[in-house]
């Protein structure tokens, strides 16, 4: 008798699992990969340049305005709604439609440094690569009937235009927020009638143009674009500008002069302490001179009790010192460290008016509405939102003690 044919046909092998049988050389493969992967990683981690050692210049980034944004991106806080505020994108694209030879960006950093204290730098961009700039002890003034309505402005090194980018920490250098930033513009300067120059431009003064102080460059189609003009004010020590920010107000314009004593100051080499205060206490600083080389006294210019230098630059290498100019920005403005200008708000060209009364006093009204500057414990970042502690948090700076003894201008 023969087989059932259910015996006897060909059977087929079993079709083959759609689950894969991992055997131990695969998993000791497949952690190889993986450690090799972490590795990588972290490598790639360790590869990024720390934002201090940027903004030091210890390292060379192609890209500022990426790696930069990247930062102010991550570090981005929740704000109350009367806080003013510039988003990243519209930040990066200002600083983009102003990387060329004729941009006219501004920044004001807050900077909490360690030796110097609170302080604001106002950096103007004057070319594609370079920014001259200013430190303000007291920052900007905000208030048309004060007391104080003129402030100290002390020329620093020229820096590169992608430190308008900045928010960091460091132990040596403090922390640094974006206070406002946006654009300038050069107003014309004026002159008394009978043709001589103003040196102080008081706001009661009747003034006309005066075009000689305020020629610059002019690019093609005849226009003289806002930088030329900054550079040719530059040079004649007077600078009417408008700041066109988020923080600040609609038409806010202040004046910059560098008084007669201070134009032939050349750069020196770096002072003891010992040595700096034995200079103060022998030579006290007239707080202005008028053109015509007679002293003056201007009880609207704020001079700080500890006529600080705020020379900040610790460690800048020779070639720094000799040019006043940081790697890769060019002085070619003939800016001079610390020497000291005197800036004060033009009360007229910023909107307000006078109503005098019959003492010959009066009350500056309009424009726009008063402020103050608060210092780091209350102003926030225009970008970021952060405060100073914040900022200095966010970089891993703890236990970090700033010069206390900082007060704003309140009168």
């Amino acid at each position: 008798m023969g087989l059932p044919a259910s015996l006897a046909r060909d059977i087929s092998p079993p079709r083959p699992s759609k689950r894969r049988r991992t055997s131990a050389a695969d998993v000791r493969s497949s952690k190889s990969k993986a450690t090799v992967h972490s590795d990588a990683t972290r490598t790639v981690a360790k590869a990024l340049p720390a934002l201090a050692a940027v903004e030091a210049g210890k390292v060379k980034i192609d890209d500022h305005l990426t790696y930069f944004r990247s930062h102010l991106v991550k570090s981005s806080r929740n704000t109350p709604l009367d806080v003013s505020r510039l988003s990243t994108d519209d930040f990066s694209a200002l600083y983009q439609s102003n990387a060329n030879p004729y941009g006219h960006h501004f920044v004001v950093h807050q900077h909490n440094h360690p030796i110097a204290g609170v302080h604001y730098d106002l950096r103007l961009q004057f070319s594609e690569t370079s920014s001259m700039s200013f430190a303000l002890p007291k920052g900007l003034p905000g208030d048309p009937n004060s007391r104080s309505i003129g402030r100290m402005a002390i020329e620093t090194r020229v820096h590169n235009y992608w430190n308008h980018l900045i928010e960091s920490a460091s132990r040596k250098t403090g922390s640094l927020i974006i206070w406002d930033t946006g654009t300038y513009s050069i107003l014309p300067r004026t002159k008394r009638k009978n043709g001589i120059p103003s040196p102080q431009t008081t706001d009661e003064e009747e003034t006309e143009v005066d075009e000689a102080a305020n020629e610059g460059s002019e690019v093609a189609g005849g226009e003289c674009q806002d930088s030329s003009k900054l550079v040719a004010a530059f040079k004649t020590r007077y600078i009417r500008l408008r700041l066109h920010g988020t923080r600040l107000p609609h038409n806010y314009t202040v004046i910059l002069r560098l008084p007669s004593n201070e134009i032939t100051k050349q750069p020196t080499a770096r002072r003891t302490g010992k040595r700096r205060r034995a200079q103060r206490s022998s030579t006290p600083r007239t707080p202005a001179t008028s053109d015509d080389e007679s002293s003056i006294t201007d009880p609207s210019v704020h001079v700080e009790a500890s006529d600080q230098d705020l020379d900040t630059d610790t460690e800048e290498d020779d070639q720094t010192r000799a040019t006043n100019a940081y790697p890769g920005s060019t002085n070619d403005i003939g800016s001079v460290h610390q020497r000291r200008w005197f800036l004060q708000l033009d009360r007229q060209n910023s909107g307000f008016r006078l109503d005098a009364f019959g003492d010959g006093k009066g009350t500056w009204t309009g424009g726009f509405k008063p402020f103050l500057v608060r210092g780091r414990d209350h102003e926030r970042s225009i970008i970021t939102g952060r405060l100073a502690r914040e900022v200095e948090s966010d970089e891993g700076l703890e236990g970090f003690v700033g010069r206390d003894g900082w007060a704003g201008i309140e009168h």
